[in-house]
C-alpha cells in the first residue's frame, strides 16, 4: 500500500530490544527498511553503507546480530531507522539494554540526528539521561501528563 510506504519513509522506529532479524547481516537489516519503503535495492544498499560508515560499523557490515555487541546492535537499529531519512524517529527505551559507554554513544548519535532536523520522540524511564538533548520533557504517570517542560525554553525537569 502506497500510504503505508510513505509513512514508513517519514517515521523511523528504534526499539529497546533492537528487533534486528537474526538471519540478516547488519547491512541487510538496514537495507531491508529501505526496500520495504519502496527504495531500490541499489539505493538502499548505498544509503545503508553510508550509515554504516557514519556509525563506525563499516567493518561489521557482514556480521549477524548475534556477533554484534549491544552497542553495535543499537547503532544498526538507529541506522535502520534513518535509512529512509525520516522526519520523525520514535525511540522506546533506546538505551535500556546498553552499558554506560554504549548509552553515551547512542546519545551522541541522537545529538547528530537532531542536527539533521529530525525530530526525536524518546520514551524512557531515565529522564536525566536525555535532558541535555531534549527541548521538551513530558512526564506521564498511568497515562496522564503530570509535568511538561513546554514553554520553559529549556528541558528542565523537577519532581
Amino acid at each position: 500500500n502506497r500510504a503505508v510506504a510513505r509513512l514508513r519513509r517519514r517515521v523511523g522506529l528504534v526499539f529497546q530490544e533492537f528487533k534486528l532479524l537474526a538471519n540478516l547481516s547488519a547491512l541487510e537489516n538496514i537495507m531491508l527498511a529501505g526496500e520495504i519503503a519502496g527504495a531500490t535495492k541499489k539505493a538502499s544498499q548505498a544509503r545503508a553503507e553510508q550509515l554504516l560508515r557514519e556509525f563506525g560499523l563499516e567493518s561489521r557490515r557482514h556480521a549477524k546480530p548475534s556477533a554484534l555487541s549491544g552497542g553495535e546492535q543499537q547503532r544498526v537499529a538507529l541506522a535502520r531507522a534513518l535509512v529512509n531519512r525520516p522526519a520523525l524517529i520514535l525511540a522506546d527505551e533506546p538505551t535500556g539494554n546498553l552499558d554506560a559507554a554504549a548509552a553515551r554513544e547512542t546519545l551522541r548519535l541522537f545529538k547528530d540526528i537532531q542536527r539533521q532536523d529530525t525530530t526525536l520522540v524518546i520514551a524512557s524511564h531515565d529522564v536525566k539521561l536525555f535532558t541535555d538533548i531534549a527541548s521538551r520533557v513530558v512526564h506521564l504517570e498511568q497515562g496522564r501528563i503530570v509535568a511538561d517542560s513546554a514553554g520553559s525554553g529549556a528541558a528542565e525537569w523537577r519532581l
